[in-house]
């Protein structure tokens, strides 16, 4: 029990340097980890008290490098982890990571498969019903709205965001999982603006991630950063080089120190939009680009 209570606050030490660091270089360690936590659950002897609480371990890491997955952009590698928390999670008969499970599951499907993000975001919910806290109620009806963006939906995305709002308004409770830390009003208004992006509502979405910019970090750094970069590519779509190409020169120092792939994803999309303008800003933002990453 010693080792597994060790385990699990490992998972939180993961936690912390992701939300401050971005995942890149966590991300093969938390891999290691589960392979070796997997292979002693495998080959060891235990009886049912330990059993259940090593599976719920498993479980919670493996939740943990999934997403470490998804922001080191190798969304390839998270699924499998993804349903592997699943089993262990009712093999211990333990639903919080199950329904974390799916929330990331929700996640991982939206961009490619939409009805599927929403169908894992609504068995979480339902999964959930009873004990769910509201700061967890908040993350699911987010992942449901933000699917139904995706899925082109204006009413359903209106209708779920306009809950998790009225789910975040009761504020946090003692029984809040420790995953759910990152749902701060930054979150709400991150997902906001990445749903306006995914119905085109291009000015809308620079509004709410310029919300999200000129405010302070709030513990989350890198999910300040990615929303960020995020500004300068509404900026872009919405045509407004001069602004896209200040943000992105402001930001670049912060992306440079971060080490996420799905941040840096993005950001590498903005240069290279930036790089067939003209302007003065887009061609000093260019260099300042080269300068920073050139290998």
């Amino acid at each position: 029990m010693e080792h597994i209570r060790l385990a699990g606050s490992l998972v939180e030490r993961f936690r912390q340097a992701d939300a401050a660091l971005g995942a890149d270089e966590l991300c093969d360690v938390a891999i290691g980890a589960h392979t070796r936590l997997s292979a002693w659950a495998a080959s060891s002897r235990y009886g049912r008290e330990v059993g259940d609480a090593l599976q719920s371990a498993l479980a919670d890491l493996a939740n943990q490098v999934a997403w470490l997955a998804v922001d080191a952009n190798r969304r390839q590698h998270a699924r499998p982890y993804l349903n592997d928390a699943i089993t262990r999670a009712r093999i211990a008969d333990d639903p919080h990571e199950e329904v974390r499970a799916l929330a990331c599951l929700s996640l991982l499907s939206r961009e490619d498969h939409p009805a599927e993000s929403l169908h894992c975001a609504e068995a979480a919910l339902r999964a959930s019903r009873g004990w769910a806290t509201a700061r967890l109620r908040t993350l699911l009806r987010l992942r449901t709205a933000h699917a139904y963006a995706h899925l082109n939906d204006v009413g359903g995305f209106n209708r779920e965001m306009a809950k998790a709002r009225n789910e975040f308004d009761h504020g946090p409770h003692e029984d809040d999982l420790p995953f759910l830390q990152f749902v701060t009003a930054q979150e709400l208004t991150g997902i906001q603006g990445l749903s306006h992006l995914a119905l085109g509502k291009l000015a809308r979405a620079a509004e709410s991630f310029r919300a999200i910019s000129s405010g302070p970090p709030a513990g989350h750094r890198r999910n300040h950063i990615y929303y960020t970069v995020r500004l300068a590519e509404a900026e872009l779509r919405c045509g407004d080089i001069h602004s896209a190409a200040h943000t992105g020169l402001r930001t670049l120092p912060e992306v440079k120190a971060l080490n996420s792939g799905r941040t840096m994803r993005h950001f590498a999309q903005v240069r290279s939009h930036l790089s067939r303008a003209q302007s003065v800003p887009a061609r000093e933002f260019i260099d300042a680009y080269r300068t920073a990453f050139q290998k």
